[in-house]
């Protein structure tokens, strides 16, 4: 199983590409690189490597180690950017750590991951996706180009100082949502806000 993943696998939305880097001398797997359509490559390390400290440089990719627990490969992802859960804004904070459990079943790898952030989420945000074997598939290249995409003065930094936002009311007054539901947390869900 262990030597198995280092395959190419598709899904939805994203494929995936897993390599592997074998020690030499052992001939142990050391290192799995996992890379997704217009992602970063993100080493996963088996070596039993301690995760930087605290105050060490975040990245994109976080820095990943996991163990094998028989048949199931969990991955500890930390020192990630702060950045985005989903695509629908559910925000990210850089203390946030990423819970990973790889489990490959035939021509299937189910990847079930659960995040924990205690600045952004009360409670963890568990997903899971399958992707399907496919030897023939192949990530290709993101051409990707830094571009100015609004015309700004040298130093500009759009903001909002405290208290004069004018958009805050607008997702709660676009959707008909009560206002103190879209300040987030489970106290303010809209089930609980329409009991008050």
């Amino acid at each position: 199983m262990q030597a198995a993943l280092g395959r190419l696998y598709l899904a939805r939305p994203s494929a995936l590409r897993i390599s592997k880097e074998v020690d030499p001398v052992s001939r142990e797997i050391t290192v799995y690189h996992a890379e997704w359509l217009r992602s970063v490559d993100r080493p996963i390390y088996l070596d039993g490597r301690a995760h930087p400290p605290d105050y060490a440089a975040h990245t994109w990719a976080g820095f990943s180690t996991g163990k094998w627990d028989g048949d199931v490969m969990t991955t500890l992802v930390t020192h990630l950017k702060e950045g985005y859960v989903r695509r629908n804004g559910l925000a990210r904070s850089d203390v946030a750590t990423v819970t990973e459990h790889w489990i490959r079943h035939g021509d299937w790898l189910t990847v079930v991951t659960v995040v924990t952030d205690p600045v952004y989420l009360a409670e963890p945000f568990v997903r899971s996706t399958d992707y399907e074997l496919d030897l023939h598939q192949n990530v290709p290249p993101y051409p990707c180009e830094v571009v100015r995409e609004v015309e700004r003065a040298k130093g500009v930094i759009p903001h909002h100082l405290p208290g004069t936002n004018t958009f805050v009311k607008e997702f709660s007054q676009r959707y008909g949502v009560p206002f103190e539901a879209t300040r987030g947390g489970p106290k303010r869900c809209i089930r609980n806000t329409a009991r008050s």
